[in-house]
């Protein structure tokens, strides 16, 4: 099947893919973009899980301040260093909008723990069905797994810290 230009530059633009990928899926999915699309998401999300053990040696730190309403002064701050494995990628644009895209879950979710290692057994045990339902239903691990493949990198969040004005 013979795809046209510019469903494949629809497709690229819309998922961030290279354009044989695009043409690949798109061929494989019939012309349909929704499905294509979804081929893609699947075929990225294989391509995280390969790079996920890759080091992450270079990153960025990034500050976000949440205010109630703009004439109102901020009541939570975030502070998070996100990492990835090039400087290439941390001075990137598409890297940097992770990165805040990250710092704006820590500040409306408040996370206790940087990454499952992190999270006490006893904890793990009892909450574990409650966490994983919720970070599926927020789609966090699709978003994070999404531009692992869209950067071509590992990424991982190092730390971060939550400030927020009313606690004690």
């Amino acid at each position: 099947m013979s795809v046209p230009m510019e469903l494949i530059k629809q497709l690229r633009e819309l998922s961030g893919a290279g354009m044989m990928d695009c043409k690949n899926a798109l061929e494989e999915a019939g012309g349909d973009i929704n499905k294509a699309f979804t081929i893609l998401r699947e075929k990225g999300i294989a391509k995280a899980s390969k790079r996920a053990g890759r080091a992450t040696g270079q990153g960025v730190v990034d500050a976000y301040l949440h205010s109630p309403s703009p004439d109102y002064p901020p009541q939570v701050g975030v502070l998070i260093e996100v990492n990835c494995e090039t400087d290439f990628v941390a001075k990137s644009p598409d890297f940097r909008k992770v990165a805040r895209e990250l710092a704006l879950q820590v500040a409306g979710y408040e996370p206790r723990w940087v990454s499952r290692d992190d999270v006490p057994d006893d904890v793990l045990v009892t909450e574990r069905e409650v966490y994983e339902a919720k970070a599926r239903q927020d789609g966090k691990q699709d978003y994070i797994a999404e531009n692992i493949s869209r950067l071509q990198e590992n990424i991982t969040v190092r730390r971060f810290a939550r400030f927020n004005i009313r606690e004690t």
